[in-house]
């Protein structure tokens, strides 16, 4: 199944703008809103966009933007088309427009695309871009699942988890969680525990073991090179920790 990437950039407006396509928008159309404010008429319901919005639409959709005079609108936009765009939209309900996290690793994509875009036509790689679009669409239906309100987790407690999951690696502090979730550290922690069903740490502790048990399997580092990549610091606490999860020594799972 094909995509095909028509246009991706970014636009920053300090003075007024108008478009518009009462006839339907032609492609799918994203739009993630990154600074200021501004305006849009999406099937004949206006509403404001401010930072942090995102605005889905599809072919045929009828769709205006407008900037008024001495408002400040920056966003970033992709165009695109495709079979594999066609099935990824009817199998995932979204909203017209969802408020989600502005999140590096997000916009770090958004970014790599507009950079293969610019490329000479001789120089750009479809296939590379293909799936640079398709991993821009599996990160957006993630954020916006987690961002509703029947995702499994409060969006605090994904915000915790997703900070963890980056950070377990290395020293972090349960501080560190709770101001990334913008939470006191004892609101963090009562709401930790309640959704997910486990500390902050132990968590960290799971994501760090399955990390280590992938470089034992697939990689000939020393155990001592593992527990200090892992995050655990040094061997013997890495040794500990396993053992009471798995109820052997890594040597042992290693040899076995």
């Amino acid at each position: 199944m094909k995509t095909n990437i028509l246009f991706c950039g970014y636009s920053f407006h300090t003075i007024g703008y108008h478009s518009q396509h009462k006839s339907g928008y032609p492609s799918y159309l994203f739009r993630l809103q990154t600074e200021g404010i501004c305006e849009v008429v999406v099937k004949g319901r206006k509403m404001n966009l401010e930072k942090g919005d995102l605005l889905l639409i599809k072919p045929g959709d009828h769709y205006e933007l407008l900037v008024k005079e001495g408002q400040v609108s920056g966003d970033y936009h992709l165009i695109c088309e495709g079979t594999w765009i066609d099935e990824w939209w009817s199998g995932f309900a979204k909203p017209d427009v969802s408020q989600i996290e502005l999140d590096e690793k997000l916009l770090a994509l958004w970014r790599y695309i507009m950079i293969e875009k610019r490329r000479p036509q001789s120089s750009q790689n479809e296939e590379l871009t293909g799936y640079l679009l398709r991993s821009l669409c599996l990160t957006l239906e993630r954020v916006i699942s987690e961002a509703g309100s029947s995702f499994s987790h409060p969006y605090p407690v994904t915000r915790m988890m997703r900070y963890i999951e980056e950070h377990a690696m290395t020293v972090f502090k349960v501080e560190d969680v709770a101001r990334h979730a913008g939470l006191s550290i004892s609101r963090s922690i009562h709401l930790f525990k309640s959704s997910v069903g486990k500390t902050m740490m132990e968590y960290a502790q799971e994501i760090r073991l399955a990390a280590a048990m992938e470089r034992m399997k697939y990689t000939s580092m020393t155990l001592d090179q593992i527990a200090i990549e892992c995050g655990f610091g040094s061997y013997p606490y890495f040794h500990k920790v396993f053992k009471k999860k798995y109820g052997k020594s890594p040597g042992v799972y290693r040899r076995t």
